[in-house]
C-alpha cells in the first residue's frame, strides 16, 4: 500500500507544468506602438495620467534599472525567444504601484504571469531605491530646504515648506443637515479639509 502511495505521489510530481505562451515580443512591439513610439498611440498627457509620471522620467528610470541590474536587460528564456522588455517589467511594477492593483491583473496587457510580476515589483522597489535612494529618498538638507522656502516665496506663500495638505477651514455657514460630516470631535467650529 505505502509503495503503490510513494508511486502515485511520484507519478503526481512528474506532471509538466502548462505552459503558457504570452506571446512577449508582440507584447512589448504593442506597449511601443501605444506609448514610446515617435507617434504613439497616447498623449503625453495620458501616459501621465495611466504612469502616474511623466514619459522621460519612466525612460529614465528604465534605463537606470537596466544598466543597474542584469535583470531589467532582454535576454533569451529557455524556449529560445526573448524574454520581457525592461518596459515590459518596469510598466507592470509602475501599474501596480500607481493603481494599487493586484499582480495578476497587468497579465491581460503586458502579458506576464503573477510570479513573475511579484519579482519585477520586488527588483523594481530595490533598483529604485538603490539608484535613486541617496539623491531622492533621503531627508532634505539646508539647501533643500532654502530652496524649497524660495519656491513657495516666489508663489506667494512665504515661508511654507512643503504643502497645503489638510488645512482647516472653518465653514461659518453650515447647513445643520452636513453638521457630522463636518465637525472634528476636538474643535467645537464646523471645517472644511482642503
Amino acid at each position: 500500500l505505502c509503495a503503490m502511495q510513494q508511486q502515485g505521489n511520484n507519478s503526481q510530481q512528474r506532471r509538466p507544468r502548462r505552459v503558457i505562451n504570452r506571446n512577449c515580443e508582440d507584447e512589448h512591439l504593442q506597449l511601443m506602438i501605444d506609448y514610446f513610439s515617435e507617434n504613439s498611440i497616447y498623449t503625453e498627457t495620458q501616459f501621465q495620467c495611466r504612469f502616474r509620471m511623466w514619459r522621460q522620467l519612466f525612460i529614465r528610470i528604465v534605463n537606470a534599472l537596466s544598466n543597474h541590474n542584469e535583470y531589467f536587460q532582454m535576454r533569451p528564456i529557455a524556449i529560445g525567444r526573448m524574454g520581457l522588455s525592461p518596459l515590459q517589467k518596469c510598466t507592470a511594477a509602475i501599474r501596480i504601484l500607481a493603481y494599487k492593483s493586484l499582480v495578476d491583473c497587468v497579465d491581460e496587457y503586458i502579458r506576464i504571469g503573477e510570479c513573475t510580476t511579484t519579482q519585477c515589483l520586488q527588483k523594481f522597489v530595490r533598483g529604485v531605491n538603490e539608484i535613486f535612494g541617496q539623491e531622492y529618498l533621503r531627508r532634505p538638507n539646508n539647501n533643500d530646504i532654502n530652496r524649497l522656502l524660495q519656491i513657495g516665496d516666489a508663489r506667494g506663500f512665504p515661508g511654507m515648506l512643503g504643502s497645503i495638505d489638510c488645512m482647516h477651514w472653518e465653514w461659518k455657514n453650515c447647513l445643520v443637515a452636513l453638521w457630522g460630516q463636518y465637525h472634528r470631535g476636538d474643535h467645537h467650529k464646523l471645517t472644511i479639509i482642503l
